[in-house]
């Protein structure tokens, strides 16, 4: 549903507005790559809570984006960001569980 979102927003055209909104989409894909590393290679889950957090702010402004754009794609993208609390809340029970 990301792919399909960042598609619905890219036929638009290239705007100022669509370019904006494909940058978030694009930074907010890269900094969900981070997490894992973040989490499972560096064995830290405070940064994989900062990365989440990021991802989440990230990940809400590309919705806001979306839906000035394409409200389609904004509501395609809102799972992500409940799994992206989900994880969140994953991630703090954790770091919390295992101080």
């Amino acid at each position: 549903m990301i792919g399909t979102a960042g598609w619905l927003v890219w036929s638009r055209g290239s705007t100022q507005p669509v370019r904006h909104a494909l940058r978030l989409w694009g930074w907010q894909l890269l900094v969900n790559a981070l997490w894992t590393p973040a989490f499972f290679g560096l064995q830290n889950p405070p940064a994989g809570l900062a990365v989440l957090l990021t991802l989440l702010v990230l990940v809400a402004l590309t919705i806001r984006a979306f839906a000035r754009i394409r409200p389609l794609a904004a509501w395609l993208m809102v799972p992500y960001a409940l799994w992206g609390c989900f994880a969140t809340y994953l991630n703090v029970g954790f770091w919390w569980l295992n101080r």
